[in-house]
């Protein structure tokens, strides 16, 4: 059988696994996670990151084991890739949608969010948990490296309102042998996310050495301005981890070169995460019609936001986003 949960599109003969090494082929029966969570907490949205989703608000996370793919750089390799790797140590815990959703209520998250893991091979999951939420007025939100297909986005569409995509680099070559999957299928699905009217955020961790040249920053940016100028990108800093321990992380300067690519890309909307006051004006949302400051942030800490129906208080320019 053909698994279409990621673009890897695994053919699974029985008793075998795919890619991931969470669905497989038992007596001509597609086997796929369900049933448990590997973490499940509350998180300031702006840590997903989603800087125009609910600034402010609360989100329930929870995620499952495995990914499609195999970073070397993985900022969360003891979760996605505990199959994979005999040195990570995730634990389980068996619960039903029902009891998340219920979680999700008393804790007065609007919003419940897929991450840890990579949300479309455990899809079938992460909808009959949104599902439950989605009875309650709860919205979804999956936390992706976009290396998906039409169907698995068609699946999880009904129950995922916000999107945060990686888009790890731009050279395809690299790309590829650095986290086993395609580029193409990766911007692919950022075209089909926004094509499908879906609120999106792309993120890209920088990796010295790897995603950091100025060609490659201006590349990124000017696909995703190709894309939409609406689209917010996100620049974080690689921290050594995983098969990169002895890597130098990611200085802020850097982030800074990013933040400036996106810019003259036309991109109004452009972040520099996870160094709370290093990147001064980058953590900060700014009206791209008269350049009034409309959400003040530090690190995960909104210190301020001025959109209250959407709309600049200034200019009244309309700000993209779910600012309600």
């Amino acid at each position: 059988m053909r698994c279409v949960a990621c673009a890897h599109r695994c053919t699974i003969q029985d008793g075998h696994e795919g890619a991931c090494r969470v669905r497989f082929n038992k007596g001509g029966e597609l086997r796929v996670p369900f049933g448990y969570v590997s973490g499940i907490q509350l998180d300031p949205i702006e840590k997903k990151p989603f800087f125009h989703v609910l600034p402010g608000a609360r989100t329930l996370s929870f995620g499952m084991l495995g990914c499609s793919f195999r970073c070397l750089w993985c900022q969360n390799w003891e979760t996605s890739q505990i199959i994979k790797d005999s040195g990570a140590g995730g634990r389980i815990q068996d619960v039903t949608p029902e009891e998340i959703a219920e979680l999700c209520q008393s804790s007065a998250s609007p919003v419940i969010t897929s991450t840890y893991n990579e949300p479309m091979i455990t899809a079938e999951w992460a909808a009959a948990v949104m599902g439950a939420a989605r009875k309650d007025g709860v919205r979804g939100a999956i936390v992706s490296n976009g290396h998906g297909t039409p169907e698995v986005i068609d699946f999880l569409a009904p129950f995922v309102d916000f999107w945060k995509i990686d888009l790890k680099g731009f050279d395809a070559k690299r790309h590829r042998a650095m986290t086993t999957g395609g580029l193409e299928a990766v911007l692919e699905t950022i075209r089909a996310v926004h094509a499908r009217g879906k609120w999106l955020e792309v993120v890209t961790l920088v990796v010295p050495g790897v995603n950091d040249t100025d060609d490659e920053l201006k590349a990124m940016a000017g696909f995703l301005a190709s894309v939409s100028t609406d689209i917010p990108w996100h620049v974080t800093a690689f921290r050594p981890t995983f098969r990169m321990a002895d890597q130098e992380a990611t200085p802020p300067s850097t982030l800074l070169r990013a933040c400036e690519a996106g810019k003259a890309a036309g991109l109004k909307f452009v972040y520099a995460g996870n160094l709370p006051g290093e990147t001064g004006r980058w953590e900060h949302t700014f009206c791209p019609g008269c350049g009034a400051v409309l959400v003040e942030r530090r690190g995960f800490t909104v210190l301020s936001n001025r959109i209250a129906i959407g709309a600049c208080p200034s200019c009244k320019l309309t700000i993209p986003g779910v600012w309600v």
